[in-house]
């Protein structure tokens, strides 16, 4: 019986497309699109998850939600040791940190940045536009910007030290890091000036399983054109 993935646009859910082009399980899609006003997912996904969000998987009627827990889930099961190292190895423990890292420590300044961003375009009264600006303008200068530069500059450092997140090896870790960066390419400023980080999303995105993930998706905005 193949995978079913519940399947959000422009998402975490396009990684675990990804992972599965990667091992070459079979897979069905139920996509769904984002409001275009609130960029939400739609209600729908609830009668699938009590939160609403993608991705969700079901595999052998195991109904699985978080991205990172569905990344793990299926490399440990599916992957044998082609996408994880050898557990317990030097390998394996960079494995287990950088599947964290991804969401614990990499996506908050992101999210905080989206947020001002919003906070700065929304419509409000004429009267209360500079002082949200100026609130928005403090807070970025003074903790989401230097917090952003602190882990872009951590991750050019790590990367430029090995190939891969977890060594020599590519692995379902990349799979998990790809998000963040590619939305730090998308909105936070990584560019060539990290030759380090930014080769690693060459490659990554050049990568045969991420393209044909991208058209079986339906289209990803953080992807560089082939």
């Amino acid at each position: 019986m193949a995978i079913v993935v519940h399947h959000l646009n422009d998402s975490r859910s396009q990684r675990v497309l990804w992972l599965l082009e990667e091992l070459g399980l079979p897979y069905e899609i139920v996509p769904y699109r984002r409001d275009p006003r609130t960029m939400l997912a739609p209600e729908t996904l609830r009668r699938v998850h009590p939160l609403g969000k993608a991705p969700v998987v079901v595999d052998d009627g195991r109904v699985l939600a978080e991205s990172g827990a569905i990344v793990e889930y299926l490399a440990e099961r599916y992957g044998g040791t082609t996408l994880v190292p050898v557990r317990d190895s030097a390998d394996w423990l960079r494995y287990r940190y950088w599947m964290h890292y991804a969401e614990g420590s990499a996506m908050p300044p992101l999210l905080l940045k989206l947020v001002f961003d919003r906070v700065e375009g929304a419509r409000m009264p004429f009267f209360a536009r500079p002082i949200a600006r100026g609130i928005v303008a403090r807070v970025r200068r003074g903790f989401v910007d230097p917090q952003l530069a602190l882990h872009l500059d951590y991750l050019e450092r790590e990367l430029a030290a090995r190939a891969w997140f977890t060594g020599d090896a590519f692995g379902a870790a990349d799979i998990q890091m790809s998000f963040p960066i590619e939305a730090a390419a998308g909105r936070a400023g990584l560019d060539a000036t990290r030759p380090s980080l930014w080769r690693w999303l060459e490659r990554v995105q050049a990568r045969p399983a991420y393209r044909r993930a991208l058209e079986r998706g339906g289209g990803y905005a953080y992807a560089r054109p082939a």
